[in-house]
């Protein structure tokens, strides 16, 4: 089969591996219909989340069932399904406890207590490094899905795959930056970072009662998307003093809630890459400090942005000052994504509205590329295998 694979920093290309096939009776095999390219992805190809071999991406993926393991008793040939992207046994604590990033049974070879930097993760995800378990990913036309008795869910035949491809990972991450603060109704949201996860929190603000939701990102091409599918307020802050006007949007205070969907990766100039290089830390925190502080007194900060070491001078007397809550990890998507179908069916949402290019995954290196540079007004890009 074909499928996009990770070869070195800057390297991936559409090769030629082996089929997948069936190696646990509670596996299948999918055939892939569409997936996608995440922000995620890019850290892996930047080489900030290292990866020593050749791997299968993506963890964004839906298709058709073509093979069944002997185990798998809820699906059969033929039933179309989306997967969500963390790999969860169903049976261990966390799994039983609705935490099931951290599964205890999938990353079996890099699992622990610790959460380390470079062993003692938590559980797997598709095609996301040796750290995170090895699984080959879904930017292929076949994957194997282990524990699918557990993850996929059968979407109905009327909905297309874009309406309902993003339930995979970043509408429920997006929901999750929003469900983790409580929004009671009547709250002020500020989200750094209007790519693909920003914009999907801005959507789950809305519908859990949000009076102002206030978008930030250094792109206007970005805002303006925003602006479009979203009806956000929206700040640059190449064009702004940021903290000071979500402060003067919001009576001195600042926002309810802040979500960080950016992560360590921000834009960066030079003084900020020399400061990372010195104190031996991956990327930059620069976005969480402007969301601490933009964020009011006893408010709420969700961090979906992926950050990948310890940060000298964390501001830890700001929280505690402030009087702040931090919820952050991988989203629970299992939590969420049986809700979340109902509300793409119920229109009450729309997820489609944000993709800017829809190519086949024989251009999937073309599609790495304007993505990572930000080119052609790329957003969100879906892959066609």
């Amino acid at each position: 089969m074909k499928a996009a694979v990770f070869h070195k920093p800057g390297d991936i290309s559409y090769d030629t591996v082996a089929d997948p096939r069936i190696e646990d009776p509670r596996d299948v095999i999918l055939k892939v219909t569409s997936t996608a390219i995440c922000g995620s992805d890019l850290h892996i190809l930047s080489g900030a989340v290292p990866q020593p071999t050749d791997m299968i991406m993506g963890h964004e993926f839906m298709g058709i069932v073509e093979e069944v393991g002997a185990e798998v008793r809820n699906l059969k040939p033929g039933d179309r399904v989306v997967v969500p992207f963390p790999i969860a046994c169903g049976h261990c604590f966390f799994c039983q406890h609705e935490a099931s990033p951290h599964c205890e049974n999938s990353n079996y070879k890099k699992y622990g207590p610790e959460g380390g930097i470079m062993d003692q993760k938590g559980g797997a995800l598709y095609g996301y490094t040796d750290l995170y378990g090895g699984y080959s990913g879904g930017q292929a036309e076949y994957v194997r899905v282990p524990y699918a008795d557990i993850s996929p869910r059968i979407v109905p035949d009327v909905m297309t795959d874009e309406q309902v491809l993003f339930l995979t990972d970043i509408f429920p991450t997006g929901w999750s930056a929003i469900d983790w603060a409580q929004l009671k109704g009547g709250e002020v949201v500020a989200i750094f970072g209007s790519g693909p996860v920003g914009l999907m929190a801005q959507k789950a603000a809305w519908i859990n009662g949000a009076s102002r939701v206030i978008a930030i990102d250094p792109l206007n091409y970005r805002l303006q998307k925003a602006r479009m599918v979203n009806k956000v307020d929206t700040l640059n802050p190449h064009e702004v003093d940021v903290i000071n006007t979500i402060r003067e949007m919001t009576n001195g205070r600042g926002a309810d809630v802040c979500v960080d969907a950016v992560g360590f990766e921000p834009e960066r100039n030079f003084m900020d890459k020399v400061k990372a290089t010195f104190n031996f830390e991956k990327g930059s925190i620069k976005v969480l400090e402007m969301a601490f502080s933009a964020v009011r007194r006893g408010g709420t900060v969700s961090i979906v942005g992926v950050y990948g070491s310890p940060y000298d001078n964390f501001p830890l007397y700001q929280i505690f000052d402030k009087g702040l809550t931090i919820k952050q990890g991988q989203a629970p998507v299992i939590n969420y994504i049986d809700h979340l179908i109902n509300l793409v069916k119920e229109e009450r949402v729309v997820l489609d509205d944000i993709i800017s290019h829809v190519l086949p995954l024989s251009e999937v290196s073309h599609g790495y590329e304007i993505f990572q540079k930000k080119e052609d007004d790329c957003v969100k890009i879906v892959l066609k295998p």
